[in-house]
């Protein structure tokens, strides 16, 4: 896309905090700023603003934040240099973030990002663009990626169901959809870009909604765009997953046997509180389903220790279910009260040190169901898509399988977005490590 000022040769550099949905953001926001002109730099000593993409869903993230804009503070060293703090810390702390560092020159909510032109081209310090805007999805505007295989799209935005503990509704506002004719053009930009893998994200996808489509629709006319070989996508709320969408995922070949469903906790009673709108036994009959319908399907989870009222036997319970559901892969935490949540008025029973000490202990319980799972993989042929150099070795490609497992293996002459057929040999630590079948039957052809 051509830039509409050439004669503007001012340099952004863009550092983001949390989850696939703000790194989506960020590229969103270098997408806006590269039309206009900027130069989006990947070394934040060559930057003449440094914008900070911020995450509020728990106060470490927040706190990380804090303390990067005190490091920023002495590389702002020129009245030419800017500093911008935007996303959902912006959108939680408001005008406040200036009092912590009077070098910020404005603040941006999640809504805001296409004020960023005007911002930058202003005068003055302190412009904070802070007002929802319940029809904002970012329609007509391409995310600036860097050239890759695999890519992040979002389809819908905001949240309605208010978990108790949660600050994104606060943040992000009220769920609104994307039109499915924007999506398909984002897509297909993709496409023509190389990118062979996307992840449709949402607060929560499965509501997903607009005119006649819902998000099972959604997904049966994306698989129809040409040059895309997989889909993937989060985040599941359990109460929202369907019969009709684990059908489809079945169903259509390009969708990856791979669901996130976050659980949060094996607690009736804390799932309440939660306000998560679903039991233990309906959590367990919807894993029962997925896993007859899609076989071989993974499922990971995001799991919550220690919410305000949590008892011993709420907590044994969150670890029976670990055991019985063995998930693939599990994100676990513990509880940080968010201000203007309904959580947050909550009494606490248990300190920190409690709470790291059941986090440490289903940490433990859910690694060991991780490796067991990954070391099942050991002979077997799974085809996987060569996405980025290994880490370790220009030789290697690194890739993820269709249930959403890394797999290292030699490059060959394989080529960057192939998706090949990998028998896996080892499982070292939480590592799966093969060689291409293809590749191994044509050294042994004479």
């Amino acid at each position: 896309m051509e830039a509409k000022n050439k004669n503007m040769a001012s340099s952004v550099f863009i550092e983001t905090y949390g989850c696939q949905m703000n790194k989506y953001d960020s590229e969103l926001v270098a997408g806006i700023l590269h039309e206009h002109g900027y130069h989006i730099t990947e070394y934040f000593e060559d930057a003449d603003i440094i914008l900070v993409n911020t995450c509020s869903v728990r106060n470490h993230a927040e706190q990380r934040v804090l303390g990067r804009l005190q490091v920023l503070r002495h590389w702002k060293n020129s009245p030419n240099k800017k500093i911008g703090v935007i996303g959902c810390m912006a959108q939680r702390m408001g005008s406040s973030l200036f009092d912590h560092n009077p070098d910020i020159d404005f603040i941006l909510g999640p809504d805001a990002y296409r004020d960023l032109p005007q911002i930058l081209t202003g005068s003055g310090q302190y412009a904070a663009r802070l007002d929802f805007n319940t029809h904002e999805t970012y329609d007509g505007i391409y995310a600036y990626r860097k050239n890759s295989v695999s890519g992040w799209i979002t389809v819908m935005r905001g949240c309605n169901n208010f978990c108790s503990y949660c600050i994104v509704p606060y943040t992000r506002g009220r769920e609104r959809s994307r039109s499915v004719e924007s999506i398909s053009r984002e897509i297909t930009n993709m496409t023509e870009q190389g990118f062979r893998e996307i992840t449709l994200l949402g607060q929560n996808v499965n509501s997903y909604q607009y005119e006649d489509n819902d998000f099972p629709e959604l997904l049966i006319h994306i698989c129809r765009i040409p040059g895309i070989k997989r889909i993937r996508f989060m985040t599941s709320h359990p109460k929202d997953l369907s019969d009709r969408l684990i059908q489809t995922i079945a169903e259509q070949k390009k969708i990856c046997s791979h669901i996130h469903l976050p659980v949060q906790s094996g607690s009736n009673r804390i799932l309440n509180e939660m306000n998560r709108r679903y039991t233990r036994e309906q959590y367990l009959d919807l894993i029962h389903n997925i896993r007859k319908t899609i076989p071989g399907v993974a499922v990971s989870s995001d799991v919550m220790v220690g919410f305000p009222g949590e008892s011993e036997t709420d907590f044994q319970d969150t670890i029976r279910l670990l055991t019985e559901v063995q998930f693939d892969e599990a994100f676990t935490y513990y509880y940080s009260p968010r201000e203007g949540t309904k959580a947050a008025a909550m009494p606490e029973m248990l300190t920190e040190k409690e709470k790291k000490e059941r986090l440490n202990a289903i940490i433990n319980i859910q690694k060991k169901i991780t490796i067991k799972k990954k070391q099942e993989y050991i002979g077997t042929t799974a085809e996987v898509l060569a996405e980025t150099e290994s880490r370790k070795s220009k030789n290697e490609w690194m890739g993820k399988t269709d249930t959403n497992h890394v797999v290292i293996f030699p490059k060959m002459k394989i080529r960057k977005g192939e998706i090949v057929p990998i028998r896996i040999t080892e499982c070292a630590g939480a590592t799966l490590r093969g060689e291409c079948k293809e590749a191994m039957a044509s050294l042994l052809t004479p």
